[in-house]
């Protein structure tokens, strides 16, 4: 048994991509998950079938549960023969997730002399204009967290509220991305946006890149491994 970690990638330009993939899945095998660990994309050419097999764990690299990993994720392994592999929840899903996320934006509020009930959290994520799913997951995480903050307001690359509207006028805000990679929206779509609002607080990393991250996932595939013995 291995396990492969599967993220949607880059169509335009996969390589890039593919490579983060990968080195995520060598971090995760440092955190000792119980079996080896592979990473690929969807948009690479070649790499899922080269990574998965009937006998794979999939993990996916995704915030939501939607169409990718209920529908195009189980079609893509047929396809490559891997029809029995068995695809676990996306890391959007995990339960240890919203503390990391507490954790994470406290961390940086303190950088500023903020305390958290003076804090606003500004979570940004991609939305779609066809599925609810990136919508729904990302208000219901807002709500779970807006306890430890002062409010917590959300924002979407693709549908209302935009993130431009949502940031504008915040103050002692940190902005910490819902996304799972660093990839065009994070790169282009989302610094445009905060920088059209006026957004003046700290800026995070995606929360996918979270150096406690590969621990989680690693902690994830244990206990899949676990509940198969």
């Amino acid at each position: 048994m291995k396990a492969v970690i599967v993220s949607h990638g880059q169509p335009g330009d996969p390589e890039p991509q593919e490579q983060a993939i990968r080195d995520l899945a060598a971090q995760v095998a440092s955190e000792n998950p119980g079996c080896p660990v592979a990473g690929a994309t969807l948009a690479m050419p070649g790499a899922l079938a080269t990574a998965a097999d009937p006998d794979s764990l999939i993990y996916p690299m995704f915030m939501a549960e939607g169409w990718f990993t209920g529908t195009e994720l189980p079609r893509r392994l047929a396809k490559v023969g891997a029809t029995g592999a068995r695809i676990l929840r996306p890391f959007g899903t995990d339960p240890a997730l919203p503390p990391l996320i507490v954790a994470t934006a406290h961390a940086a509020a303190a950088t500023q002399g903020w305390q958290p009930q003076d804090t606003t959290l500004l979570l940004t994520a991609h939305g779609s204009q066809r599925s609810q799913a990136s919508f729904t997951i990302t208000s219901a995480l807002a709500a779970q967290l807006a306890p430890d903050f002062a409010r917590v307001v959300t924002g979407f690359v693709e549908q209302a509220p935009f993130i431009a509207d949502a940031a504008r006028g915040l103050t002692r805000a940190v902005s910490l991305p819902l996304f799972a990679l660093k990839a065009d929206h994070v790169l282009d779509d989302l610094p445009n946006a905060l920088d059209q609002a006026g957004f003046t607080g700290p800026r995070l990393d995606p929360i996918g890149l979270n150096p406690q991250v590969p621990r989680l996932i690693a902690d994830a595939l244990r206990a899949e491994i676990s509940n198969l013995k």
